[in-house]
């Protein structure tokens, strides 16, 4: 989801137990591109804090509905990663 010049994206395993490994691989490597459309971007990944997650959290299960059953079936903070461009 876009948010500024910024994206957020969820870490959300379909509410497994454990993080997905993505999530672990940009907490050891936050350099990451992403590709919108036919546009690839570089990015530098980080977790939202606990008030960005407060903010975004609700946007992002308007967008896809499933994030709040995720959230519901595991007793894991379902990390909110936020993607910031690189120059």
């Amino acid at each position: 989801m876009r948010d500024g010049s910024d994206y957020a994206i969820v870490a959300s395993k379909g509410g497994w137990a454990d993080h997905p490994l993505w999530y672990l691989n940009l907490q050891a490597n936050p350099a990451c591109e992403i590709e919108i459309g036919r546009q690839k971007l570089p990015t530098t990944a980080r977790t939202a804090n606990a008030s960005e997650r407060q903010r975004l959290w609700p946007r992002l299960v308007e967008v896809y509905g499933d994030y709040a059953n995720y959230q519901s079936w595991t007793d894991r903070e379902i990390p909110v990663v936020i993607l910031s461009p690189r120059n």
